[in-house]
Formats: structure tokens, sequence, C-alpha cells
């Protein structure tokens, strides 16, 4: 097919057809027998050409420049045609270069549906873009990029213009959707107006964006709001120059306002919540002309319907506070930043300071609003330090780790809550639940409640994520040796107020052995399930874990291994695991890591756990979970006939004895012991300080008296029957300390069993100790003095009182 392009001369238009950049010559332009690749129609000529491809738009590229002279002459003012028609359908370009005094202003106006800037880089979605530069003198400034379905209305410039509209080949667009005016001097490089209707939010950016604005410039946006509405600015990324005279700023022109103009630096927050119109404007500064800088702005501009609330404040009342920090923001923040067309909320600390993001520090009291159709999609994460200098100041005291109630209190969901405790080498934590417990999550134990704790102990050099606990279970407390991180986290619908109950506490302790401990108080019947920490990736090398298990009474422990072995292999080092109850004598289980784990087994006392972790080869991480289960204790019904018997024969023993010892009393009194004063008391058995030996001393030789002579007052009044009171040693076989007993060490665990049927033989008596003391008996008439019967019965040593015959 065949085109022809016919200009008229006092169009002054020229047409450009040239290959694009980049591609091959494969087809070319025909203009009779003429083969050309490239094809160029000045003003009033005629030209008819084809191409040699039945795809051109694929080659080449059109553009259509018309220059129109503002200062000879009268400006054609009115709305811009696309001229001329029937052109070939390539992507072309049209420019209109208007040239006019700086004296005077022009004035674009768009039509419905106006404009919308887009950065460098950007495209728009169906390719049609305008382009704005302005020209003053010889230089050229890019006021910017825009696509069309936007707010910019009008662009008002000082001095000559030129405006570029890019088509893509198969666009149907016929007008060029703007026209232009003549007005008088706008004092300023150019005023850029945008109208907003509804809600909405716009984006827009300083002239010549991402480089500089021009030295010593000044430029306005005026935006066009319903009175009813409300205007917040944000400014999102900007720069600014070294300035050698003036300072940059914006200044604000609010209708109302009793201190117009307001003036802001570009590092303040900007004004938020406006009522109605109102003016923007850039200053720039005379640049240091070594090192000048570069003076930038990205801004955007959000337009809201006043919210029902918004006279509604919250106080936030952190004055009691230390260490924290609370941050309101939006859902996702920050790893996701959401479109800036997307409607927002905002959090304001006074009616004309709004933002997306809003932080308040401990030790202050705020009265925040919120600008905000939906609060669901608001989110607090919050921050608090807790630290330890000296031991002895901080040694008792307790500290709460629970959400303040000046949180809890906002309409806003609580996303995180963040506590660092910080303490120096030979301190250690102590995190405790008293009531609630805390239930560790595993596979097989999901926490289900509205949030959970994540718990995360490091070092400078290594982090060890201890798991993840929720509210509900069986762990008491938990003893950490370096620096903890716990982490709140609500997720579903979970919300965190004062309906939640909160008791985690922590405090400061001395030094423990084990890198963690847990203390495991289970209610009766419970299935506890726990597993080492650093699930899945294995615990750290050299690393010792301990759970101490309290069984309550009356109840049997059930204890297994979730695997037969450790299923590592150890490089250096050996890993144990260690399982003892907290009783004199029990047995200890060891095993290494190149044996099988303990069966299941009762536990009928409160027990320890211990792993201790080699460094294992590459590859090979020790993960191990275990579980405990309750029962009641069942006697046996053996044992039960077998008491049962045993008290009967006992009641018979004792009626036997009362009966001797009644007929008994009627004939004699009983006999008692007394101290008799008279003898030596010496310590036997140990030459060189006893001056008589053993059978010429009387130490070991107690005189008996009639006991109705001493106590015969007593008698009366029982009726003369006396039942003396005897007792029994036994061992004592309760713990020896305050504090449960802690595994043992490497250096003393072994492979073999301990049994619990094993006695500990006693120490060896010394010399001492075998001198058997022995009970003089008392014979007829000799109740009349002590000193005669010694000194007749001192020999007579020989048949123990518990000997004698009845």
């Amino acid at each position: 097919a065949s085109f022809t392009i016919s200009l008229r001369k006092v169009d002054n238009t020229t047409v450009m057809i040239k290959l694009r950049p980049g591609v091959s010559s494969s087809c070319h332009i025909r203009i009779k027998s003429v083969i050309r690749s490239e094809l160029s129609v000045k003003p009033g000529e005629n030209m008819t050409f084809a191409f040699t491809c039945s795809t051109p738009e694929k080659y080449f590229i059109m553009a259509i420049q018309k220059n129109i002279d503002c200062v000879s002459g009268p400006c054609p003012f009115g709305d811009v045609h696309l001229y001329p028609l029937q052109l070939p359908r390539l992507n072309r370009t049209y420019i209109w270069d208007v040239k006019a005094s700086t004296k005077a202003g022009l004035e674009l106006k768009f039509s419905a549906p106006w404009l919308r800037q887009i950065g460098p880089g950007e495209t728009c979605p169906d390719f049609i873009s305008y382009n704005i530069n302005s020209c003053i003198d010889k230089a050229t400034v890019n006021i910017g990029t825009f696509c069309r379905n936007g707010s910019v209305s009008r662009v008002k410039l000082l001095g000559g213009v030129v405006m570029s509209l890019h088509l893509p080949w198969n666009s149907p667009l016929t007008t060029s959707g703007f026209n232009i005016a003549n007005r008088a001097s706008i004092k300023r490089l150019c005023i850029i107006e945008s109208t907003l209707k509804g809600e909405s939010s716009i984006t827009l950016m300083s002239p010549n964006y991402p480089l500089g604005f021009p030295e010593d410039e000044l430029m306005t946006w005026q935006f066009v709001v319903p009175s009813s509405m409300r205007a917040s600015v944000f400014f999102h990324n900007y720069s600014l120059s070294n300035c050698e005279r003036k300072e940059e700023r914006v200044e604000y022109y609010i209708p109302g306002s009793l201190s117009n103009p307001e003036v802001f630096k570009l590092s303040d927050s900007q004004p938020a919540n406006i009522a109605g119109s109102f003016n923007m404007s850039l200053q720039g500064c005379d640049q240091d002309a070594q090192n000048p800088g570069i003076l930038r702005l990205l801004f955007q501009v959000i337009v809201q319907h006043p919210q029902l609330d918004e006279n509604v404040t919250h106080l936030v009342d952190l004055s009691k506070e230390q260490n924290m920090t609370v941050t309101i923001h939006f859902e996702g923040w920050p790893g996701y930043i959401p479109l800036m067309s997307q409607p927002i909320c905002l959090i304001c600390k006074d009616p004309r300071t709004c933002d997306r993001i809003l932080t308040l520090v401990s030790g202050t009291v705020y009265k925040i609003s919120f600008l905000c159709k939906d609060l669901s999609r608001l989110r607090i994460t919050a921050e608090k330090g807790i630290s330890c200098v000296d031991f002895w100041r901080c040694q008792r005291k307790i500290y709460s780790l629970s959400v303040p109630k000046a949180i809890m209190r906002l309409p806003i969901r609580l996303h995180k809550f963040i506590w660092k405790l910080l303490a120096p080498d030979l301190i250690n934590i102590e995190i405790t639940s008293p009531s609630l417990k805390l239930r560790q999550q595993v596979q097989e134990q999901r926490c289900n409640m509205s949030y959970s704790y994540s718990i995360v102990s490091a070092t400078p050099e290594t982090e060890m994520n201890v798991g993840v606990f929720c509210p509900g279970g069986s762990i008491e407390k938990i003893q950490m040796r370096n620096n903890i991180t716990i982490s709140l986290e609500t997720f579903g619908k979970g919300l965190i107020n004062e309906s939640n109950p909160q008791d985690l506490e922590m405090s400061f302790v001395p030094h423990i052995k084990d890198e963690c401990t847990f203390t495991v108080s289970p209610n009766p019947n419970a299935k506890v399930y726990l597993q080492t920490p650093n699930w899945p990736y294995g615990l750290p090398p050299s690393v010792s874990i301990s759970w101490y298990v309290v069984v309550p009474s009356k109840q049997i422990a059930r204890l297994g291994f979730s695997k037969d072995r450790m299923g590592i292999v150890c490089e250096t080092g050996r890993a144990y695991v260690n399982v003892k109850e907290e009783i004199l004598g029990a047995e200890e289980t060891v095993r290494r890591e190149d044996e099988l784990l303990p069966d299941p087994r009762n536990m009928y006392h409160n027990f320890w756990v211990n792993v201790s972790n080699c460094r294992p080869v590459d590859r090979t991480q020790l993960t191990l979970q275990f579980w405990v289960t309750f029962a009641d204790k069942q006697i046996d019904l053996g044992i039960i006939l077998g008491m049962v018997a045993g008290a009967g024969v006992l009641v018979a023993i004792g009626l036997t004895v009362c009966c001797v010892k009644k007929k008994k009393k009627k004939t004699q009194n009983p006999m008692v012991g007394v101290y008799n004063a008279n003898v030596n008391t010496q310590m036997p058995g140990k030459k060189g300080l006893f001056i008589k030996e053993r059978q010429n001393n009387e130490s070991h030789v107690y005189a008996v008296i009639d006991d109705a002579v001493v106590y015969g007052h007593l008698l009366k009044e029982s009726n003369g029957s006396i039942a003396p009171e005897v007792d029994v040693y036994r061992p004592f076989d309760g713990p020896i300390g305050s504090l449960p007993p802690s595994p043992p060490p490497f250096s003393f665990r072994k492979d073999i069993k301990f049994s619990s049927n094993t006695k500990e033989e006693p120490p060896p008596l010394t010399d001492t100790d075998h001198d058997n003391y022995t009970f003089a008996h008392q014979k007829s008439g000799q109740l009349e003095g002590n000193g005669d019967a010694n000194e007749k019965d001192k020999g007579d040593t020989s048949m123990p009182l518990l000997e004698s015959k009845e």
C-alpha cells in the first residue's frame, strides 16, 4: 500500500520517518523506484511512498513536529489538533514547540480524564504518554512525564514549552487532549494544578526528577480539593543541595490558616488533615558553585473523607515505661510497602501531624487519633529492653513480661511485642510462668492460642532458637545463660487485651551450668511433649540442655523417646543422654550417641533428663524429642491383703504384750535407768586420756533404781501403769539441699546402671565405737544408795540390760 503526506506551508509542520534504533534494515521506504531508509517531508511538500514490507511498524518510527512562534506573531490558542491525518500506522510522536516571551505565561489545559505523573523508567498502561519541557532562553527543564487518567488538569509555564505526545502504532486516538492558552507572567518556573474530587492518592515529582531542581527557582503545586474532604502530604524521597545563600524550603498556603504561608523544611513532617484546597511551593537556593548538590523531591498527596471518629483521641501513657518504643504501622511493614494509589490509614499525633507510620517512645504521654476507614489494616509493633549491670541491685527484682495496658487499650491489633533481655557474664536469665505455664510447640502439640512466645538465646558469635511456646502447658521455668530475645506474636484473629491473662515474668539469677534448663511441672494426667532447642536444625555443638520434671504426688510418670537413636556421628567428644530420678540411691541411665536410647520406663519420683551434644560431623544434627505421660499409682491387691494380715498380727502381738505387762505390773514396778554422777565420764578407748583400763573404770556402768521411787507421784495419776515412749532410728532419705540436683557432669557419666537396691556401706567405726556400753542390774536390797550399789556391782558388767530375763 502507498501513502501520501501533503503538508501546508502555513502549518509549519515537518514529518520524519526513520528506522527504529537497533533494528536491522530489512524493510525500506520506496519512493517511485528509489529505495530509502528514512523520509523527511517539510512544510509545503507532497510525498507519496510505500514500504517494502507488510509490517513497517516493526521497523520504523515517525515524528511530527509543529513549530509555533508566539514571540513575533499571534499564538494559535485553543484546541491542539493531530495533523496531518491518514498517516501510516507507525509508533509516532507529536511535538509542539512553542516559543514565547518570559514576560508572558503559557497554560496547557488538559481535558478529562486529565494526567497522572510517572517516574523515570515507568510506562503507561496504554503506552500513551505526554512529556512537558519548559524552555527559558536556551535552558530546558523537564517538567515531567504523564499518563492519561489522573488528576493533573493544568500546567502553567513561564516562557516557551515543548509538548510531546507519544502514541503507539495501533492507538485509535484522534485528538491531542489539551489546548494552549495565554496567561500573564506567573513569576516562577511552573504551576501544576491537580484536581482531586474524591478519595484519591497521587504522586508528584519536582522538575528534572531524579536530577536536580534548577538553582534558585520557585515552583508551585495547586491542589483543588472539595471543602468536605481532608488532604495530607507525605515526602517519600528528597535530597538537598549545598546552599551558599537562602535556604531550601517548602511553603504552604492554606485558606483559613492564621500563619500563611506556613514554612517547613523538607525534613519536617508535612501538614496533614487539611480541609479543602491548598497550595504548596518548592523554593531552591543559591548553590555552591564547586559542590552544588541536588535538590529533588518525590511526594504523595492523599485525600480522604473525614472520619467519623477523627475527633476521638486515644490516650497512650508511656510515662512510667523505660527503654520501650511502640510503632503503629500498616500491615506488612517494613517488608511490604503498599502502593501509593492504595487507600491508607493515617495515625495523627495532633490534628495536623499525621503519618502512615508513627513511633511512640517511653517516658511520654500521647494523644493520638486515626484517619482510617478500616483499622484492621493497622498493626502495633513494640520493643522493650531490660538489662542488669549490677547483680546485687537486680537479683531480687521480678520483671513483668506483659504487654502494657496502654497498648492493649488501643483499637489496633498487636502484631509483635519484643523483649530484649541483656545480662553480663556470670549472670543468667530465668523466665517463669507461675500460673499459666508454657507449652512448647511441637508437631504433636500445636499452639491454638491467640498468641505465642518465640524465645531466642544469643551471643555475639552464635544464636539458638529455644523454641515457640504458648500459655496453657507444663513448663513453669526456663533458665538460660545468654542474652535472650522474647517475641510475643499474635496470629489468626488474636487480640491482646485486658481479658487475656498474661503472667510471664523474668529475673536475673546466678550462673548455671547448662546452656538451658527447663522446669516442667505438669498437671495430673497430662501428656507433655518436649524437644531440644534449635529444632529442626539441631542442637549447637558442645551444648548441654536439661529438663527437670516434677512428678505429681500419688502418680507415676512414663518417659519415652520419639526415636531409637540420637542420629548423629561425633567428630570430637561424645554426646550423652542422662536420665535420673531425684532420690537417694536412684539408678542413672546413660546413653552415648552410638547406643540405643532408653526404652519407655516408669518414673516414680521427680527426675532429670539431660542432653549433651558433641561436635558432630557435617550433615548430622542432634534433634531429640521425648514425651512424658502421667497416671495414678495402682496398689496391688496382694499387697493390700498382706498389709491387712500384717496389721492383724501386729494387733495380736500388741494385745499379748499388753496382757503380760499388765500382769507383771501387779508384782513389780518397772525399772528405769538414771545417770550415775559418781562415775568417771572421760571418753573411753583412748589411751593416754584414761588412767584406768576398761575393766578398771566405771564410765560404762549405769545404776538402776526403781522408777516407783523417782516417779511415784506420776504413777498414782496413771493408775499405776507406765507405757514408756520408745522410737526407732530411721535413715534420712529426703532431699539434702534447697535446690534440685543437676545432672552429673561429663566426668561422672558411666555406661553402667547403678541398682536402686544397692545399699551404701556405713563408714568404718573408730576405735572408740567398739566399746559396748552395758547397764548394771538391780538386785534386792540395793535401793538404799547409789554409791553402795555401784561399789558392789562394778564388776558385774557381762549381761546387758536388754538381755535381762523377765
